[in-house]
């Protein structure tokens, strides 16, 4: 069927049309996603094994069709490979970490992470082929130094990363998503703009030959859904 646009009060909008099913397979597909999705688990055991750059493209443009507010598309998703750079960006990481671990932290969310057996060490930083980096843009730059406001930036860069997991586990690849706090040595090192700030650093590749995660339960339906009629 042809795209057919039209102008509404001066604006161009498109036709859309979306794929439907029936009920029982609408079950079934819904049920098989949520089946795959399950399936994945935060990875801190990455191989080095290299991965085509088209994969960390096409993983990137699923994330960009996230939602936004105003549709501002308010994010910057910076790709690392380079070893030296990989490296500063750990040093920097673990000195972060450590800190927090040794005196941010509180007893409790100590005692929290316990299971995790998480500490301040992250050589996943350099091991992993890829680090994405991903910016939210508190505010857009435009060309001639002026600024254009953002509308739920952190809702819709929340939601960008959302898209971005579900596009790596699809990939068949591994992730994490890491929050060295406070993340701004991550401006620094990539010399990113006054209008962007650290949202997120996810390392992404295989994991390793030998690799476990921790033992986990997610909540029940019950716990998560409240329903009403």
């Amino acid at each position: 069927m042809p795209t057919i646009t039209r102008l509404i009060n001066g604006y161009p909008f498109i036709s859309y049309t979306h794929e439907t099913f029936s009920p029982h397979e609408m079950v079934n597909r819904s049920a098989a996603f949520y089946n795959w999705m399950e399936k994945r688990r935060t990875v801190r055991d990455f191989s080095d094994q290299p991965i085509p750059f088209a994969v960390i493209e096409n993983i990137i443009k699923t994330a960009s069709t996230a939602p936004s507010g105003a549709h501002k598309q308010p994010w910057t998703f910076c790709v690392v490979a380079n070893p030296s750079l990989k490296k500063e960006i750990r040093i920097a990481a673990e000195k972060e970490e450590k800190e927090s671990y040794d005196s941010r932290m509180s007893a409790e969310w100590l005692e929290d992470l316990k299971h995790l057996q998480t500490d301040w060490q992250k050589p996943f930083l350099e091991i992993a082929p890829y680090l994405i980096i991903v910016f939210k843009k508190a505010y857009d730059l435009l060309p001639d130094g002026s600024k254009r406001t953002n509308y739920y930036v952190n809702e819709s860069v929340g939601l960008a990363c959302g898209f971005l997991l579900a596009a790596i586990h699809h990939a068949g690849l591994v992730a994490l998503t890491h929050t060295p706090s406070p993340m701004n040595f991550l401006t620094k090192l990539l010399n990113r703009p006054e209008n962007e700030r650290p949202f997120l650093l996810i390392p992404i590749g295989y994991p390793h030959e030998e690799t476990y995660v921790p033992k986990l339960e997610r909540k029940n339906m019950e716990d998560v859904l409240v329903r009403y009629e």
